[in-house]
């Protein structure tokens, strides 16, 4: 296989900012990606730099920062908190039921917008909390929290599913997937996700010690005001903000529905209007501030940025480097070890490897979620659906560990009786280990059971 210096350059760059993004968190490697975009487009790729630039995923921009800010105004007012806080009474102070409760309400609230990072910022302090309440160990109520928050990561409301999504719409046309059934893919990838993360970590939490932990708890209760106390009512413009919540459910979901095509059909503004999710986020948002329910200058501080610029940027690069024909010499790579079967595997080990260390949603998937159609080619088959999901389970089954976001919040909310040292080492070696189990799990569910 012969490849050029271009496509050589694309790939150093790219391993360059993989290997920055492992070992240096507090650097961000999307605008990192753009200046390595425009040197190996300029040199080795002939294209200057404002060819390079029309390379940046503005549609994804503008949906990630739609809903983000959006969901930053829910966050900033209060409303999240207040959400969490009432659902958490749902145990009526019984005890066993709180691991239910947990992973129910964290799944509800990463699934309707904020994402698995906002969900889990919502959830550890209180899930944590409870769990020395109750006596739960803190490394069994990390599974639940950071199972169910990634879990629901692939919601089309939800930030990385957003970007999920954004990639996939992209690349549809080389898949041969129609426009219109991208609603109904979201939603498939969005269940293969939770099917996954809830099969391994709801099967690590009762293994573990879970089922012992709630075989102890059998007829025990506890005042649920001393469990969670039961906070102010909602406001007026909480009410709202929850209705706008509401709204932006079903304006989605709506125009995808059989009943309801004819509908949009016929008024072509409103399906303009509601083209994808940042669009109806932008039109809910300035209700919200109109009406004074939203904070818009604490929004724009709460909105990941970061992770925003990481997934443009990382995107700019892996367009120049298709371009340059780098990524096609990585296809070849994987698809020269790999069958239609067991690129499932290894789909699902690999990005699983290199998440461990860097971003999930800003590295691994602009990264490899691109090479899906170059990858269907070169093996001869496969199943799309079940690639694109290995992507994203393998990226995210490994964000238990405490060197990510998520098992870091739970790490920092954890009891004072906890032993810090020994719950750093246990979640890290489960969260390296999940790189191999969930590269297992994704041979078995896309590859041999064709889910």
């Amino acid at each position: 296989m012969e490849i050029s210096m271009a496509a050589i350059m694309s790939i150093v760059a790219l391993v360059i900012v993989v290997i920055i993004s492992c070992v240096n968190e507090d650097l961000n490697v999307g605008f990192l990606s753009i200046g390595f975009a425009i040197i190996v487009g300029g040199i080795w790729g002939g294209l200057t730099g404002a060819k390079v630039m029309e390379s940046f995923p503005l549609s994804l921009f503008m949906i990630l920062v739609g809903v983000t800010f959006m969901f930053g105004m829910a966050q900033t007012n209060g409303t999240m908190e207040k959400l969490t806080s009432y659902s958490v009474r749902l145990c009526k102070g019984n005890t066993a039921l709180i691991p239910l409760i947990v992973y129910a309400l964290t799944t509800f609230v990463t699934t309707i917008g904020p994402g698995n990072i906002a969900g889990c910022a919502l959830m550890a302090p209180v899930a944590m909390a409870i769990a020395a309440r109750v006596g739960m160990p803190a490394f069994l109520m990390t599974l639940i929290v950071v199972g169910a928050a990634n879990g629901a990561a692939f919601s089309p409301f939800a930030p990385t599913g957003i970007i999920s999504n954004g990639i996939i719409a992209k690349m549809a046309p080389g898949l041969g997937i129609p426009a219109e059934q991208l609603n109904s893919l979201a939603w498939k990838i969005h269940f293969n996700s939770e099917l996954a993360q809830g099969f391994v970590n709801i099967g690590g939490f009762f293994v573990l010690g879970g089922w012992a932990w709630i075989q102890k708890q059998r007829g025990a209760s506890l005042n649920i005001d001393e469990l969670a106390p039961k906070p102010e009512p909602f406001n007026k413009h909480q009410w709202l903000t929850l209705a706008m919540v509401f709204v932006l459910i079903i304006m989605v979901v709506l125009p995808g529905l059989p009943a309801f095509k004819p509908f949009f059909k016929a008024n072509v503004w409103l399906a303009n209007m509601l083209s994808n999710v940042g669009t109806v986020a932008f039109i809910l948002s300035g209700v919200l501030m109109l009406a004074g329910s939203g904070d818009s200058k604490a929004s724009v501080k709460v909105m990941p940025w970061g992770v925003i610029m990481m997934v443009c940027g990382v995107s700019v690069l892996i367009d120049v480097m298709d371009k340059a024909g780098g990524l096609n010499a990585m296809v070849k790579m994987i698809g020269a070890i790999s069958n239609s079967t067991t690129i499932n595997f290894f789909l699902g080990l690999i990005p699983g490897i290199i998440s461990a260390y860097s971003s999930s949603s800003g590295v691994v998937m602009p990264m490899f979620l691109p090479m899906v159609p170059g990858l269907i080619k070169e093996i001869g088959g496969g199943n799309p659906i079940a690639m694109i999901s290995s992507i994203n389970i393998g990226a995210h089954l490994v964000d238990t560990s405490p060197l990510s976001t998520l098992g870091a919040l739970c790490i920092a909310c954890a009891g004072e009786h906890e032993d810090k040292a020994k719950l750093f080492r246990n979640l890290l070696i489960w969260g390296l280990a999940m790189s191999v189990v969930g590269a297992v799990v994704c041979y078995v569910f896309f590859g041999l059971l064709g889910f």
